[in-house]
């Protein structure tokens, strides 16, 4: 079964809100938090069969990055030859996935898969597609081909060579960042790796978030924990103070415990990710990840690329992952400030 989409309208949106479907990623996505809390990027963790499978086809999509150069080109965003990688991908996935999919699902985890790494025709890169790669790993889990004790090592190993492998994509094809800026100021491109890593940190007893403005403890740190490396990965291609690139990891750094910080960006994740419609109308659904809008015609279901939203006086049009702009009024959410 090939998912379709099946959020059109606000109305679909809160249906979905209120969906099993939606209890299901917030379920996955707190009990894989769980399993990081306390735990470092260094630690000793056994990687089962599944998570060594899923660490050979990140290997393999690595390779095929490597493999397919970029095109030449003075254009700072959108290097064509992502489209022949994706191509090449989309070519691959069902044989890769073979190895340890079942068969009657390929076609539909294929799905999510391939929205992992980016949009064919816009050439960008956004929290949508992440959330495709948390589903990717969801219908998995949903299959029982990964096991609650597996799921340490899905977000230490699998999912943070996930953020490696796109930071190679971002890096040698330029994706554009799918949203007027960013994720909020954290990070251009991801959200999850900051999640993730607060939860790392959370009975951390002198490391504290305000420690991020401490270069010597961002660079002794960034091996144990991701969310000192993905703060380190920010500084590193970004210029001046991160007050000024980064004002939402400067502003969260205030918060006076990483548990505060952790929780924040969960209900953050919840609210500016599966709960915009601007992210959520691109999402798709299929047998695994079940949900049905009722507004979504058929020939519109399997695959608009942009959206259109109104904000007062004036309109945006988005992409995938695209957040509303500043004029929007996104701000720090309270759980975190």
């Amino acid at each position: 079964m090939i998912p379709v989409r099946q959020i059109l309208t606000p109305e679909d949106l809160v249906l979905f809100q209120e969906s099993t479907a939606c209890s299901e990623i917030l379920s996955f996505l707190g009990a894989l938090n769980d399993s990081v809390i306390g735990v470092k990027t260094t630690d000793a963790i056994e990687d089962s069969e599944i998570i060594q499978k899923l660490l050979c086809l990140l290997e393999a999509i690595q390779q095929t990055n490597k493999d397919i150069k970029p095109i030449e080109t003075n254009s700072r965003f959108g290097n064509a030859a992502f489209r022949d990688f994706y191509d090449m991908v989309e070519q691959k996935l069902p044989t890769w996935l073979a190895e340890f999919v079942p068969a009657e699902h390929i076609e539909e985890v294929s799905k999510y898969a391939q929205e992992s790494f980016g949009n064919r025709r816009r050439i960008d890169y956004g929290t949508g597609h992440e959330l495709n790669f948390l589903s990717f790993l969801l219908c998995l889990d949903k299959l029982e081909l990964i096991k609650r004790e597996d799921y340490a090592a899905l977000v230490i190993h699998v999912f943070f060579q996930y953020v490696h492998v796109m930071r190679g994509l971002q890096m040698s094809y330029w994706l554009e960042p799918a949203g007027s800026h960013g994720v909020w100021g954290l990070d251009d491109y991801q959200f999850l790796p900051f999640l993730f890593g607060a939860g790392q940190l959370r009975p951390h007893k002198h490391l504290r978030p305000k420690s991020i403005h401490n270069a010597d403890i961002l660079e002794e740190f960034s091996k144990d924990y991701m969310y000192f490396e993905s703060v380190l990965f920010v500084n590193s291609i970004k210029t001046g103070s991160i007050r000024w690139h980064s004002p939402m990891i400067d502003d969260i750094s205030g918060a006076k415990s990483w548990e505060k910080v952790n929780l924040g960006l969960i209900k953050m994740f919840r609210a500016e990710v599966i709960g915009k419609l601007p992210i959520m109308q691109h999402f798709m659904f299929g047998s695994l990840i079940s949900f049905t809008g009722g507004s979504m015609p058929a020939d519109v279901a399997h695959g608009v690329d942009d959206g259109e939203h109104d904000c007062g006086d004036h309109g945006h049009v988005f992409a995938l992952g695209q957040e509303f702009p500043d004029c929007c009024g996104i701000k720090v959410p309270s759980a975190i400030a």
